[in-house]
């Protein structure tokens, strides 16, 4: 390092010492948005009692190897939601732009194009694997927990070690000129009512040139109606009183983590909402959901029915959906629950 990074560093360190005396139970994602710096310059000053190592890049070569580690906590999260799920990477495919986890328990969509930088990080007696992207955000983190192979945390950090480390080049990420419609064409609502698979929606909306919130809008309510912010506490509320098994799909633009299986334990920690199960934990901020959404798009398998939460700026919080795989129709007690939200019946 530098000597002009070492005294980069070094500021770091008494700004943040100086940040968490004041908010002492403050995330380290907080106390780098109140500095005006990223969180990954502040993992690389090695603040607080962080221990942190870079390795090398690509950031796919390690993503590979996390099997592994055997049973660790995956987290990801977007300003206003975190989900955490715990479990083993099993059939990982990290391809150069696009991967996919496909395990019964971390079940993952990897989408590579702004990764850059991973470090391996101790603090707070916790060793962890930290995945950022080209402007230092965290786009994903794997955690150990007392079930991981500690020896083999070690032996992928020793052979990932970057041999010339260097303080971390931050850049803006590439964002394409906004070229969407105010208003969704006539052709969108042939084109939904012709699905055949929920995956086609991401194609649909490229086509018809909206944003996903413009077709949610202009298709119509039998196909999409909005409903109270409150929803979302309601729904998992509902599910969990009535064991209803379902989906929740989290992250951010890097990377997508979903949990499928029922859950019982929900607690209320001022603005957050959370699911506090042994395998899996979400932390919902309720407060930040500016618009809710019933969504039913039609497939081969019938009707997918799913409620979609949206913060101010446009950008998806947090997706449910009733569990279900390919072949197999929608759970009826998850299609009830979210018609009984819709004053308008859903197309069906």
């Amino acid at each position: 390092m530098s000597m002009d990074n070492h005294d980069r560093a070094l500021e770091l360190r008494k700004q943040y010492q100086a940040a968490t005396e004041q908010q002492p139970k403050a995330r380290i994602r907080n106390v780098a948005d109140s500095l005006g710096v990223s969180e990954l310059e502040l993992v690389a000053a090695q603040v607080g009692d962080i221990q942190a190592i870079q390795l090398r890049t690509p950031p796919q070569d390690i993503f590979r190897e996390l099997g592994s580690l055997g049973r660790v906590m995956a987290l990801t999260r977007n300003e206003h939601c975190v989900h955490e799920r715990h479990g083993r990477y099993q059939d990982i495919r990290a391809g150069k732009s696009m991967g996919i986890v496909l395990g019964p328990d971390i079940d993952l969509r990897m989408f590579f194009t702004d990764w850059a930088h991973t470090w391996a990080v101790a603090s707070g007696g916790r060793k962890s694997l930290q995945f950022f992207d080209r402007a230092g955000l965290p786009v994903h983190k794997v955690y150990l927990t007392s079930e991981s192979d500690e020896a083999a945390w070690g032996d992928l950090v020793a052979r990932f070690t970057e041999p010339q480390p260097a303080w971390p080049v931050l850049e803006a990420l590439r964002r394409s000129p906004d070229e969407t419609l105010a208003q969704a064409p006539a052709s969108l609502r042939e084109e939904w009512l012709a699905m055949q698979d929920t995956h086609e929606f991401f194609g649909l909306l490229k086509r018809n040139k909206v944003e996903r919130l413009t077709a949610l809008r202009d298709v119509g309510a039998d196909l999409a109606q909005q409903v109270p912010v409150e929803t979302a506490e309601r729904m998992l509320n509902d599910v969990a009183a009535a064991d209803i098994p379902f989906m929740c799909f989290a992250g951010n633009h890097g990377m997508i983590q979903i949990h499928s299986g029922p859950i019982k334990k929900l607690l209320r920690t001022g603005p957050w909402f959370n699911v506090m199960e042994p395998h899996f934990n979400l932390h919902l901020n309720t407060q930040a959901i500016d618009r809710a959404w019933v969504v039913n798009k039609p497939t081969v398998d019938g009707w997918v029915t799913s409620l979609e939460c949206f913060s101010a700026d446009g950008e998806m919080i947090v997706q449910f959906f009733g569990v279900r795989k390919p072949g197999i129709p929608e759970l009826p007690q998850w299609r009830a629950l979210l018609e009984s939200y819709c004053p308008i019946p859903l197309a069906a």
